[in-house]
């Protein structure tokens, strides 16, 4: 047992802490809490782990006791399901039936759940015993164990029933920790973030420091060691308990001045507003402490939106940023861990989270006092708080933190000004003597009143952040001067963090931050550094610059005297650091004399740099990579033995202007650098440096401002220059050496701004608002040197005039015109900046010309600008900031991705607020919805730029190319080939390049292009990698982080032979030099371990259907990157799965589209599989993969994937647990849908399962065969709760001995699915008395069919048969369905309808109701109780609309109703099924077209419409229309056109578009067209032989049911035979599937549907 640590809280130091606690909370209790009985109550999760220890040890104390009291434990259940009502009353009953009297004292070991739950049933057990608390895990020992507050959830929320009841003992035990998963772990330390960030600024400080090290400090605490009574693991001064012991103070603290939660309590609550409304609907996807840290970040931004109020700055927020991220927690509602969490609740059936939600979730938080204030807990700085209790924020304030966009309101800078907040409450009622000093507040001070604009024209002065170049200059040159020198504008960031933290860690210089973060005070110690102690590193992250420059400055550290130790300074960084060359700097160095050792990878971090100091003398160095380097010994060569010159090497010198930076930096801190003088010439040798010997001098003031960033400088700028009015920065002028600071001058003084420039200021006065003067077409931007500044150019170029007169411009001319060149490179940042700014400033209405090097902007008087656009920013700051400038003059605007500006001004949206005085609203932008059931056309459920990047590899032939294509197009997403982007960077060719340089060259200049990429394409790409990028060690490294870090990584298999096949002919690329196989052997390991997804495209044994290959395609991409997950929608009905039997699924592949009619996923039992040419029951990994791609290849069904195990009643073994799991693994890696998992399985090996899942989800499942577990017992409940922490769906299977076992089931079922949060419940008892079950089960039901060789379960049934059984019980009534119109007598509807019905064992009618008008038979019809729906037609499609209570948008906007739907309560809901059958028509007779360029829709009525539909949803690009009649399609046209959606336009004449259609759709009777040209004046439209652009793989529909063969079907036969020609009854049958499915919530049987309806048509034909 360790030392203790006791804290007093309400008077009394009941808090324990320490290591091995176990002996003395036995001691302690018999000690001081005298009693008969004490009861110790755990979960099954602890009890395995902990409970054994506290029996001994209290057994043995107890047997020195003279009249020994009891000691005895209980076992419930883990999980909230248990924190309930009836959990609660069952440990009550068990209390009562030991006999247990007021005197007990109960023992609360376990988390949260369990600390609430018995704190509970101590407050009301006896009217209230004594209890303890002893939590388990950190979130518990932090934070609901202190405080006294217990409670139980109920079905409308959590803790809404409970009591304040002190513990008399906590005991914090922190070896429990080493056993708590590292999730958990940081799940913990989110609450001690919290307790830091509001009261302990050193204990934050020791979080920062410890972000390395501190989730791994207990893994030297082996658990079976963890609690003995012998050996001491660790003392009070382990950092993760000095933590715990901190935050644990700071809450007791809390709790003693205010234990009722009157105020002072409010801020334990830090994050918790906005976390516990995240909580509500991500939980259990999201951990607590995850949903609590975003919650913090955000309540952070609130404040520092406050900032003038609150004090709030930038640095605080960041700080608090790095700490949350640096334990690996999510930061926003971005991140990718809450929207993998959304995604997974989402597929759960869980609430989507929207603003309106959201606000809905906080409003019923009990902090809150009224419905317009929320209470949040704000900053004023990293430890302090602005009040002593939470503060009331309106709803529009936090809508802005909450948002994803922003509407900006236009108005005139100054002219806003944000209400502020309530009185601050800073001293506590009642409070007397002294108190902490984070209740101390200095006396406040009134605002100072604004100036009064001169000369009417509002003034702003503000600085913008600063440069980040500029700023770790600065602190490298501060930290090595000779005194204090105090740094304004520093930028905020990861790089100026680490460095500030290594500076100190070498003793350089000392940091204090005043001002509230917006100054920090250098103190300086003259060069003289220190060694950090022994066996410490210098982390630097992933901070380049950092990196660099630290590394010249540890060989600045003195050797230490001869009797002292001696040893190396250890500097490292994050993977990606060790990733990054710094080889030119340390071979440099080491020339020199210096001491340096790579510890890793040669050329990259870890260094270990010998304390020898910089000798000096002449250095050369190589510049052609990195002017970092240069920079670096530039800096620290003052400090050499020696005079130092620098002789720059290698090809070019790189990034001149930086090195010029540092020269003119140092000079302003008191050293002069020279230029080299050539000996032959006399002239300035341009690569050589002489630095003199020195000590940096603080600038005379004292003071050094860094730099604005010049790039973002040119926004509050060009804001002046449209408004009209007038403002200053203070921090960038003429004396800037960056390329930016020029726009002032170059851009804005000739648009007729006034410019004001000093070296160190600028000044911009606009003219009167809307006179901005256009250029005129004979003049140019010449931008190249600040390219970054062209979008802010570009946007007041929207709204410049000539002559500034604010006049459209005349037809032709060029007088409104802004010509922007040497722009190029801005199609390569983080997005195409060129089309970006022409795309966005089209919904302006502003007319764009692209230029070979730049853009050319029309401008339009602002009065003609159209309001209300909504802006997409690609994830790119520099979209956002600069379409916030038009904004402010162009009233509506909503920038949709805020978050982008987080790069370079994460206040930029504060700042907009609080300094430039112009309104922000929040506003909610909203996502994609999500399909109601199964469609033929699925829509992404996350925007492109937010999913993360698709990476392909795999063997070159593998396919890489072209299952890439079709992934971008299926996604959405562009296609970058890594090989061919190599080509543009290293022309003229890969092949090329490898024979000039050679193969290792090569290699380092992919894997450098392989990381230039994964930072700049982290989102919204589909990303084709070389075969051979797995070969450095580099490359894998960063690959392997890419998909950990939540990216997707696919392993594109296929058949060596195919692959040989490929290359045998293959020349582009060049020769390996041995053999493929070889290649391949050596690869495949490197293969696995980057790749996190394997898609099998192979050509063999796998079967074969029409668009098999393209369809998977579609569903492997859409489900493993999250945008369309393949899952079964949850609470829509029952749901079934078909279980295959076969040992081999190759044979059965014709016959699956009959075996899973009905039902809603294939079970795949692996266990089942028997390998040909294998006695192993075990099938290999390639044997199941080829199965799965096979199966794949005929179904888009979901996949369940089993490996039942013998003893719960499969063929797989029991003994052969690491083999189960692996092929688990395996189908998680393969992108199957579904994984049962046992729950008997070691549970640390399901932990991994469940951890690797990624937009997988498990069932987890339990089956007890020998049906001796009854339903009604603690243990099937303990199962439940067992299977409910692991899985996404919960199955428990048992045997029937009675019929009466199935109403005990029923029972058991109803009360595990009431409770909120639910997971889904298989539940059912195998053999003939349990078939009941199977009838009653709702979700997912696992079912057979006559076909298969077997039931994989005694008494399981077909789907049809349990259909049938449904209706039978009343459970499934027959409902009359019909078709309304006229004339119909023909229609192939009742045949469609009806064949499926009797397919599927349904007991529906389909039939018709042919009447002359929409009146009282069609009315009577729809009234009926037996309803069902109905389809209608012509001439009902718009005269029903009248009967029906709503419409679908797509209704609505085709202006037709064809599918009526009934809703619950007697609604009537109309839809439009059309458009959907010509978008399933497309997509499954052409999957590889994507999103076509063109199409074209011949005709002008509603079935035209629904075809424009149709062709909008696909993301069709242009559409044009043709009729006879041109009006017409004039008007359906304009009807169409503008908003997101295609580009819709007449053609007078077929063939008069710029842009060749691959999709082609007419909606006009057959006999409208001809093939026979004709001059007479003919009705029939002239196809002509060229309408099809046969260079096209197009689609060609005929919505026309007859004839068979159409004149446009016959004409795409002759003239493009390449095309896909689709006839009108194939449309008919795919709008007639949807309806089927929106009416029955089934699948239609489409094969048998089919060719039934087929047969009548073609015999009717």
């Amino acid at each position: 047992m360790s030392a203790i640590h006791k804290i007093s809280i309400l008077g009394k130091e009941s808090i324990h802490c320490g290591f091995n606690l176990i002996p003395h909370i036995s001691n302690t209790l018999l000690t001081t809490l005298p009693s008969s009985t004490y009861v110790l109550i755990t979960d099954t999760n602890i009890a395995p782990l902990y409970l054994q220890p506290f029996i001994d040890q209290f057994t043995s104390d107890l047997s020195n006791v003279p009249t020994a009291p009891r000691f005895i434990t209980h076992i419930v259940p883990p999980g909230e399901t248990t924190k309930s009502r009836e959990g609660k009353a069952e440990i009550e009953d068990f209390l009562l039936s030991q006999k247990c009297t007021r005197d007990t004292v109960i023992l609360a070991l376990g988390g949260g759940v369990i600390g609430d739950l018995v704190g509970f049933v101590a407050a009301t057990f006896m009217r209230g015993v004594r209890f303890v608390q002893i939590p388990t895990s950190l979130l518990a020992m932090v934070d609901s164990s202190v405080g006294g507050k217990t409670a139980i959830d109920t079905p409308l929320g959590k803790n809404l029933i409970g009591a304040f009841h002190q513990p008399e003992y906590i005991f914090i035990d922190a070896a429990f920790l080493a056993t708590l998963p590292k999730r958990e772990l940081a799940n913990g330390l989110a609450e001690v973030i919290k307790t830091a960030a509001i009261w302990d600024e050193d204990a934050f400080a020791l979080l920062e420091s410890s972000t390395a090290t501190l989730l791994d400090s207990l893994d030297s605490l082996h658990p079976s060691a963890s609690h003995t009574t012998s050996t001491t693991a660790f003392g009070l001064s382990h950092p993760l308990l000095s933590l715990i012991i901190s935050s644990i103070t700071t809450k007791s603290t809390i709790v003693t001045y205010d234990p009722r939660e009157a105020h002072l309590r409010n801020l334990v609550n830090f994050g918790h507003t906005l976390g516990h409304a995240i909580e509500a609907f991500l939980t259990p996807y999201l951990l607590h402490g995850e949903c609590i840290s975003v919650g913090m970040i955000l309540e952070a931004e609130l404040a520092r939106m406050y900032g003038p109020e609150t004090g709030l700055g930038q640095v605080g927020v960041g700080r608090l940023r790095r700490c949350v991220e640096g334990y690996g927690l999510p930061t926003s509602l971005t991140h990718p861990m809450v929207l993998r969490a959304q995604s997974q609740s989402l597929a759960a059936g869980g609430e989507k989270m929207t603003l309106p939600s959201l606000l809905a979730k906080m409003a019923i938080d009990k902090k809150n006092s009224s419905s317009r204030l929320k209470k949040v807990v704000l900053l004023s700085r990293i430890g302090k708080v602005h009040e002593l209790r939470a503060t009331g924020v309106p709803d529009e304030e936090i809508a802005k933190v909450l948002c994803a966009g922003v509407r900006v309101v236009a108005g005139t800078p100054g002219g806003y000004v944000r209400p502020a907040l309530p009185e601050p409450l800073r001293e506590l009622p009642g409070v007397e003597g002294p108190v902490p000093p984070q209740m101390v507040y200095p006396p406040s001070t009134a605002p100072s009143a604004a100036p009064s604009p001169a000369n009417g024209v509002p003034h702003i002065t503000l600085s913008t952040p600063g440069s980040k170049s500029i700023s770790n200059r600065a602190l490298v040159l501060a930290a090595l001067s000779g005194g204090t020198v105090k740094l304004k504008n520093l930028l905020h960031s990861d790089d100026t963090q680490v460095m500030m933290a290594a500076l100190e860690g070498l003793k350089a210089a000392s940091f204090e931050w005043t001002d509230n973060g917006e100054t920090l005070v250098v103190t300086g110690n003259g060069g003289n550094l220190s060694l950090p102690p022994a066996g410490t590193e210098l982390y630097l992250g992933n901070a380049g610059t950092a990196a660099r420059f630290l590394t010249t400055v540890c060989t600045l550290v003195p050797p230490p005297p001869p009797s002292a130790q001696s040893h190396p300074t250890v500097i490292t960084g994050n993977a990606r650091m060790r990733q990054r060359p710094i080889a030119p700097l340390v071979s440099a160095l080491t020339t020199a004399g210096a001491q340096i050792r790579y510890l890793g990878t040669e050329g990259c971090l870890p260094l270990a740099i010998a304390p020898t100091g910089l000798p000096g003398g002449t250095l050369e160095l190589d510049a052609s990579i990195s002017s970092q380097y240069v920079s670096s010994i530039l800096l620290c060569a003052p400090y050499a033995a020696a005079d130092t010159t620098l002789v720059l090497t290698g090809p070019a010198v790189i990034s001149q202007l930086y090195i010029d930076m540092t020269i003119a930096l140092m000079r302003d801190f008191g050293v002069h650098v020279t230029r080299g003088v050539d000996p032959t010439t006399g002239l300035e040798a341009p690569n050589v440096y002489h630095i003199p010997r020195g000590t940096y001098t603080p600038p005379s003031t004292g003071e050094f401002t860094i730099e604005s960033d010049a790039s973002s400088a040119t926004y509050p700028l060009a804001i002046a220059a449209a408004t009209g009015t007038s403002c200053t920065l203070s921090s960038i002028g003429s004396s800037s050496l960056q390329g930016d600071a020029r726009f002032a001058v170059d851009v804005l003084r000739p648009l007729g701004c006034t410019v004001v420039q000093t070296p160190t200021s600028t000044t911009v006065t606009g003219p009167p608002r809307g006179r901005l003067c256009a250029l005129g077409g004979e003049r140019e931007l010449d931008m190249e040197p600040m390219t970054d500044a062209f979008l802010t150019a570009a946007v007041l170029g929207a709204v410049a005039t000539r002559g500034g007169a604010g006049e459209e411009e005349t037809e032709g001319g060029k007088g409104n015109t802004m010509r922007i060149r040497g722009i190029a490179n801005q199609r390569v940042k983080e997005c195409n900046r060129i089309q970006a700014m022409m795309d966005q400033l089209a919904k302006f209405g502003i007319k764009t010309t692209e230029l070979p090097d730049g853009l050319e902007i029309h401008g339009r008087p602002l009065s003609s600008l159209k309001n209300g656009a909504s802006i997409h920013c690609y994830d790119d700051h520099r979209v956002a900031m600069a379409f916030s400038v038009l904004a402010t003059v162009v009233d509506g605007t909503i920038i949709e991705e805020k978050r982008c500006v987080e790069k370079t001004w994460p206040n930029w949206w504060d700042d907009l607020e609080n300094k430039l005085g112009i309104k922000v609203i929040g506003v909610d932008i909203p996502t994609a919805p999500t399909a109601v059931h199964s469609s033929p056309v699925k829509r992404p459920t996350a925007s492109a730029s937010q999913t993360p990047s698709v990476l392909l590899i795999g063997m070159r032939g593998s396919g890489k190319s072209h299952i890439g294509l079709l992934a971008s197009q299926s996604l959405s997403l562009p296609l970058l080939d890594i090989d061919a982007h190599f080509s543009s960077v290293h022309p003229p060719s890969l092949r090329a390049y490898v024979q000039t340089h050679g193969w290792p060259a090569f290699r380092a200049a992919e894997t450098a292009l392989l990381l230039q990429v994964l930072s700049s394409h982290k989102t919204g790409w589909v990303i084709s990698l070389g075969g051979g990028i797995v070969e450095t060690p580099e490359a894998r490294e960063a690959l392997v982080r890419f998909g950990k870090e939540g990216g997707t990584v696919v392993w594109v298999q296929r058949e060596m032979e195919e692959i040989e096949r490929v290359l045998e002919g293959e020349g582009e690329r060049p020769a390996y030099g041995e053999s493929v196989r070889s290649v391949f052997e050596r690869r495949e390991p490197w293969f696995e371990q980057c790749a996190n997804y394997e898609f099998g495209n192979y050509t063999k044994g796998v079967g074969s259907t029409e668009g098999g290959l393209d369809g998977e395609i579609g569903r492997f991409f859409g489900h493993v990157s999250g945008t369309t997950r393949n899952l079964v929608p949850r609470g829509q009905g029952r749901s079934y799965f078909l279980s295959l039997t076969y040992p081999d699924i190759v044979p059965a592949l014709p016959s699956i589209p009959e075996l899973s009619i009905g039902v809603d996923a294939l079970e795949l039992r692996v266990d089942l599989l028997s390998e040909p040419g294998s006695s192993s029951p075990i099938p290999s990994h390639a044997y199941v993969s080829h199965q799965v791609s096979a199966l794949r290849r005929v179904t888009s069904l979901p996949v369940v994937f089993t490996v039942r195990t013998v003893s719960q009643g499969g063929a797989f073994p029991d003994t052969a647990t690491a083999e189960a799991v692996s092929l688990l693994k395996l189908a998680l890696r393969l992108g199957v849908e579904y994984i049962d998992v046992e729950t008997t399985l070691p549970p640390a090996l399901i932990k991994e399962v469940v951890s690797a899942k990624g937009h997988s989800q498990i069932i987890a499942s339990f089956h007890d065969w020998s049906g001796t577990l009854r339903w009604d017992t603690p243990s099937m409940s303990g199962h439940y709760a067992v299977a409910a922490q692991y899985g996404d769906i919960v199955k428990l299977i048992s045997k029937a001995t009675t019929f009466a076992d199935n109403f005990t089931l029923q029972s058991f079922v109803a009360k595990h699915t009431s409770a909120p949060g639910s997971k889904p419940l298989i539940a059912i008892n195998m053999g003939v008395q349990g078939q009941l079950s199977r009838v009653l089960n709702k979700c997912f039901t696992p079912v057979t069919h006559p076909l298969l060789p077997s039931k994989a379960a005694p008494g399981q049934l077909s789907f049809v048969e349990i259909q049938q059984a449904l209706h039978l019980s009343g459970l499934l009534p027959a409902k009359q369905f019909y078709l309304f119109g006229t004339p119909i007598a023909h229609s192939m509807s009742p045949t469609l309808h009806n064949t499926a019905f009797t397919t599927l064992g349904l007991p529906h009618t389909y039939s018709l109701l042919e009447t002359s008008s929409v009146g009282d038979e069609i009315k009577e019809a729809i009234k009926r109780d037996d309803f069902g729906g109905a389809s209608v037609t012509i001439p009902f499609k718009l005269d029903v609309m009248p009967l029906l209570d709503a419409l679908s948008p797509a209704a609505h906007k085709i202006g037709a109703v064809n599918t009526i739907l009934p809703l619950a309560g007697g609604k009537l809901y109309g839809d439009n099924t059309d458009y959907l059958g010509i978008a399933a028509s497309i997509r499954t007779r052409v999957p590889a077209l994507g999103a076509p360029s063109a199409a074209l829709v011949i005709g002008a009525g509603g079935t035209a419409r629904a075809a424009i539909y149709a062709l909008q949803t696909i993301g069709t690009k242009h559409v044009y229309v043709f009729n006879r009649t041109a009006a017409k399609a004039e008007a359906l046209a304009s009807a169409f056109d503008g908003g997101s959606g295609a580009r819709v336009a007449a053609v007078g004449e077929l063939g008069a578009w710029d842009v060749a259609p691959s999709v082609i759709v007419s909606t006009v009777p057959a006999d409208a067209t001809t093939l026979v040209q004709s001059s007479s004046s003919s009705s029939a439209v002239y196809l002509p032989p060229t309408l099809f652009d046969t260079s096209l793989k197009g689609v060609v529909i005929d919505m026309a049911y007859k004839p068979s063969r159409t004149p446009l079907l016959a004409l795409a036969e002759d003239a493009a035979p390449g095309w896909a020609r689709v006839r009108g009854v194939e449309v008919l049958l795919e709008q007639g599937y949807v309806q089927f499915e929106k009416w029955t919530g089934r699948r239609c049987p489409r094969e048998t549907v089919r060719e039934r309806v087929l047969e009548k048509y073609d015999a009717s034909a």
